[in-house]
């Protein structure tokens, strides 16, 4: 990636001290010093932060829900808030966390979850160790966790995937966090499956409709991209999990919810289900200043129905919602905006 440039702007106020005598005649009078400035007078103007020629938001592989949303928010920041921005692919929540402790982007897409393993050190980061820079710009919509199968799969339950060959997401994605979780809590682990591959959406919904994968799990906003292609040709079926299940599951790990996936999402998927989901999450770098901040949160929460026509995702964004199961510190200048709006975590 090409080095980042940055114009910062450091405002730090001259101070001046005048000393002003008068010598009169006759009386000798002199004019009394100043008065010693008030100590919140005194204290200088704090310096902003950086302010970006322009700004990168990573999204997450082409097949997803990222990378169209982050495509139309570019669009909106750069009409809208006047500030130039370009979206990029990459390999999504993790990788992203990982892009903003480095300086190499501004803004990213991100799962609930894996925001709160980065800024705590935890799961994927604990050998790296927690990172210290990102904040929260809002929660967006919900992540459903979908383990896909093709509509004539025999494969019918969580249980009946031992043995089988099953896509657990990209390497050190927070859909493969999911999936060894969620197995878990069905008594099974990556070793139980009869062959682990790290394949990204699109590779695992091309090979499921070759007949070379015998599922998948798909960590995104519905429709997905990818499953909607597998559904129109192929057919698919998305695994279903009893209350009991989620229950447990949502008890053990608190940033997971119930999640429902109506009938008619996908061509042919004609039986509604109930699975987990967690929170897509906006998160920026902290060194970002609070008035870009400000600008973007703004720009985004006021062109929501231009977002709409981007991905019918962006339909479930809503002000009101927007530090729902928000964990990370809210950067000031998101902050400012909700405080405009009433909205309070």
């Amino acid at each position: 990636m090409k080095k980042r440039k940055w114009l910062s702007t450091l405002m730090m106020p001259l101070t001046i001290a005048a000393i002003v005598t008068a010598c009169g005649g006759g009386g000798g009078n002199q004019a009394a010093p100043a008065p010693a400035p008030k100590p919140e007078e005194a204290k200088q103007e704090q310096p902003k932060g950086e302010v970006p020629s322009s700004v990168i938001i990573a999204t997450g592989g082409t097949s997803g829900t990222y990378y169209p949303l982050g495509g139309g928010l570019a669009q909106i920041i750069s009409d809208k808030a006047g500030i130039q921005a370009s979206a990029q692919s990459t390999g999504a929540s993790v990788e992203n966390m990982r892009l903003l402790k480095d300086g190499q982007v501004d803004l990213a897409f991100t799962q609930g979850d894996i925001a709160d393993y980065a800024a705590n050190g935890t799961v994927m980061f604990k050998e790296g160790g927690a990172i210290g820079n990102i904040n929260a710009i809002a929660s967006l919509y919900s992540e459903t966790v979908q383990i896909i199968v093709a509509k004539d799969s025999a494969i019918q339950t969580v249980e009946d995937l031992k043995g089988k060959r099953v896509s657990v997401g990209a390497p050190g994605s927070g859909t493969e966090a999911n999936a060894m979780q969620i197995l878990e809590m069905h008594g099974l682990s990556f070793e139980d499956l009869g062959k682990t591959d790290r394949l990204a959406f699109g590779e695992s919904a091309s090979f499921i409709q070759d007949g070379t994968l015998d599922a998948a799990f798909v960590t995104a906003g519905t429709p997905t991209a990818a499953v909607n292609e597998l559904a129109a040709t192929k057919g698919v079926r998305v695994l279903g999990m009893t209350d009991e299940q989620i229950n447990k599951i949502v008890s053990k790990y608190p940033y997971y919810a119930k999640q429902g996936i109506d009938a008619g999402t996908y061509p042919g998927f004609d039986q509604a289900i109930n699975t987990v989901a967690v929170k897509a999450q906006l998160v920026t770098r902290a060194e970002l200043d609070e008035e870009v901040v400000y600008e973007m949160t703004k720009a985004l929460y006021e062109n929501l129905e231009q977002m709409k026509t981007v991905h019918a995702k962006a339909g479930e964004i809503k002000l009101d919602e927007a530090l729902q199961g928000v964990s990370l510190k809210v950067h000031p200048g998101a902050a400012k905006y909700f405080e405009e709006k009433g909205i309070k975590k």
